[in-house]
């Protein structure tokens, strides 16, 4: 392989920092800089420019380049996508605000429900039917479509989504409408066909999806434009691949297609990070726990493979709150999301509790020991003052701290409301994200029926080692690992990921009256588009494919996903897809229904290529004395008071280093807390693991 192959560049944009790391000859460079809301190409090209400085690179050198993004979700959010019209079958105007026709919260006659994308004034009806069998009950009449497409020139709209009922299977009027008003609108209007984006049934979700697609595409047109831009001319014309939600790389031009597939893209890398950890390590069960500078996210993994799923929501109104949000039908990881980040805003409610979350300070103007103007406390603000952030070496000491600025913040906010002073409330306000992140962890895993401390944590992004063995001592977790480049996780994890790509598609049978030939029929199609869009960047390497189907009862609304195998389906593979589906139902619901139908309701293949072996850690040797480089008093929330604890440097320790907690292990992206019932060693790796006191191996 020619050397600048070997040289892979990953970036990952986050809400407060932008993590850049760089794989070279010479090893692994990192480093973290404050994102640029504004323009956050401008982060990028500043984190580049420092990872080549320091490997002595030039950016023509640089073989490979990856990066995943909050742009589009932060758009969502923020309600900063372009301006969009829907076009869609009549008498189905109004479903983007009917949505499911149910309460997310039932006792609240108050609560807000998220606003759609599209505004009703920009939904125009037109008139066609299609049956769910694929029978036209009613022609696509083209005089609504050039009625619609004055309107929308007239509301000068930069988007429109086009979705007309059981186009999931029956597309036909759907490229119609395409055609007719490509002819009729601006040639800068994007047009977004919910059979390409999203096809499958549930007409809410499939519009819903559809709409955020061509509600951020023009966004993430522009900005992917900007960035090949400003790479080529700094000379970086490597090629440039895209982190998805499912844990796949795309090209440049899928992702400019289908930027709504991109959303979870940070969160996906960390926990693709954390599955090749727990299989380098034997690690059965494994808790991907990441906390940045506006999030933590949680998420579990079995052998190394987490859940995956094909339904998140964006934007919710009540962060933690399921349903609240605005739904999307994409492939993304299984994880569970809390408003708890470095940036994370604590103050007291009327009810004189502390809250932290879910809003943050973010880049701009971040937390109140930043110095950018944030004046209210934040959890950094809170570790700051709790001594477990050293302000000379934050992010490597590119960051300057001011700690009376936290200590102020939190005086006046959070002590003089509670009559607390001294540490006590930035150790309340750490103790309540703990708690939360705690709560969250416990509800995910029951949700699905694991149980969770029988998990090994695995800690990454800036603030997660910070808080992870507290986290552990809470959910009863007795091993706890924080990997090497920790801070930057999520972006290491990108350099792990495969080119993939997953086609879906909605076809209900009943496993009582399977048609076969039609069966194998659909795989066949889903699996030459995968491999014609994983070919487009994977070349020659060689590939791997995996089939899945959504099975359900009959007459039930939410299924289980069931795999297939790698072959044509025989009338033999029936009685075992049922006898494993029923399985799996009584694992999580604790029963099956013998005598109920059971049919498929969604087919998918994801087409991938196949990752690099994976090489087994063997255990270091035990015992091998590290030295520290000095103390200082550190907040022990089991012994409620400050320590004077150890610090060593990460950097110093090698394989077999045993230090006993509590303890600091300090490096340039993040700072290890070792509680004081841990202990604490470092694996061949390099990986920091800590494991409590009664049950050290």
């Amino acid at each position: 392989m020619p050397e600048q192959v070997r040289n892979r560049l990953a970036v990952d944009i986050g809400g407060t920092f932008t993590d850049v790391v760089l794989e070279a000859a010479g090893g692994r460079l990192t480093t973290k800089v404050l994102t640029t809301p504004a323009a956050p190409e401008e982060g990028v090209i500043e984190g580049i420019e420092v990872v080549l400085r320091l490997a002595g690179l030039e950016a023509g050198e640089i073989g490979l380049f990856i990066h995943g993004t909050t742009l589009a979700t932060n758009a969502l959010i923020e309600r900063k996508g372009a301006r969009t019209a829907f076009v869609t079958t009549a008498g189905l105007r109004d479903i983007l605000e009917m949505g499911y026709e149910k309460r997310f919260e039932q006792y609240d006659f108050y609560m807000d429900k998220p606003e759609p994308l599209v505004p009703r004034p920009l939904r125009f009806p037109v008139r066609e039917r299609i049956s769910a069998r694929g029978r036209v009950l009613l022609p696509l009449e083209d005089e609504d479509l050039r009625r619609a497409a004055d309107a929308i020139r007239a509301a000068k709209v930069q988007a429109v989504a086009v979705g007309f009922i059981h186009a999931y299977a029956h597309a036909e009027h759907e490229r119609r409408a395409r055609e007719v008003l490509k002819e009729l609108l601006p040639p800068g209007v994007t047009i977004c066909l919910s059979s390409e984006v999203c096809p499958e049934i549930r007409e809410y979700e499939r519009f819903s999806t559809t709409c955020a697609n061509a509600y951020v595409r023009p966004l993430m047109a522009g900005y992917l434009t900007r960035l090949r831009q400003r790479l080529e001319a700094k000379g970086l014309t490597a090629p440039l691949f895209l982190m998805m939600s499912g844990g796949g790389l795309t090209t440049l031009d899928h992702a400019t297609r289908f930027p709504i597939r991109l959303v979870e893209s940070g969160p996906a890398g960390g926990v693709i990070l954390a599955g090749e950890i727990a299989r380098e390590c034997d690690l059965p069960a494994a808790l991907a726990f990441d906390m940045g500078g506006t999030t933590a996210k949680i998420c579990l993994l079995d052998d190394g493979e987490p859940e995956r799923a094909r339904r998140f929501e964006v934007a919710r109104m009540y962060r933690d709150l399921k349903g609240s949000g605005l739904p999307v039908r994409i492939p993304v990881v299984e994880m569970v999301e809390i408003g708890a980040g470095g940036g994370s805003i604590a103050r007291v409610d009327a009810m004189r509790r502390i809250t932290v979350g879910p809003d943050s300070a973010g880049a701009d103007p971040g937390p109140a020991c930043y110095g950018r103007g944030g004046t209210a406390p934040t959890v950094t603000d809170a570790d700051l003052a709790l001594g477990r952030i050293d302000p000379k070496w934050f992010a490597g000491g590119r960051i300057a701290l001011h700690g009376e600025r936290a200590e102020s913040a939190l005086s006046r906010d959070i002590g003089a409301k509670l009559g607390l002073d001294g540490h006590w409330p930035a150790a309340g306000v750490s103790e309540i994200v703990e708690e939360n992140m705690a709560n969250a962890a416990r509800v995910h895993a029951i949700e699905r029926g694991k149980v969770i401390d029988r998990y090994t944590m695995v800690a990454f992004g800036g603030g997660a080692p910070l808080h992870a063995g507290r986290l552990a001592e809470k959910l009863g977790i007795r091993r706890v690992l924080v990997p090497v480049g920790a801070g930057v996780g999520s972006a290491i994890g990108f350099l792990r990921a495969p080119i993939a790509y997953e086609v879906v598609r909605s076809w209900r049978v009943p496993l009582a009256a399977f048609d076969l030939g039609e069966a194998n029929r659909l795989v066949s199609e889903l699996r030459e588009e995968a491999h014609r869009v994983v070919a487009e960047g994977a070349g020659a390497a060689p590939l791997t494919e995996m089939r899945l189907v959504d099975m359900r009862y009959l007459g039930q609304g939410h299924e289980l996903p069931m795999s297939l195998p790698d072959r044509p389906l025989s009338g033999d593979d029936l009685p075992d897809l049922r006898q494993r589906f029923e399985a799996r139902y009584r694992q999580i619901y604790g029963l099956h229904l013998p005598d109920m139908a059971v049919e498929i309701v969604t087919w998918s293949v994801t087409v991938s290529t196949v990752p690099e072996p994976l090489r087994k850690s063997p255990p270091p040797p035990r015992g091998k004395t590290a030295a520290s480089i000095g103390r200082r008093p550190v907040y022990e929330p089991t012994l409620g008071k400050l320590v004077d604890m150890p610090i060593f440097r990460r950097s110093d320790l090698e394989p077999g280093a045993a230090i006993d907690g509590p303890a600091v292990i300090v490096e340039d992206e993040t700072t290890t807390i070792v509680p004081a019932s841990f202990e604490a060693t470092v694996n061949q790796r390099g990986d920091i693991v800590m494991e409590t006191r009664r049950h050290a191996l």
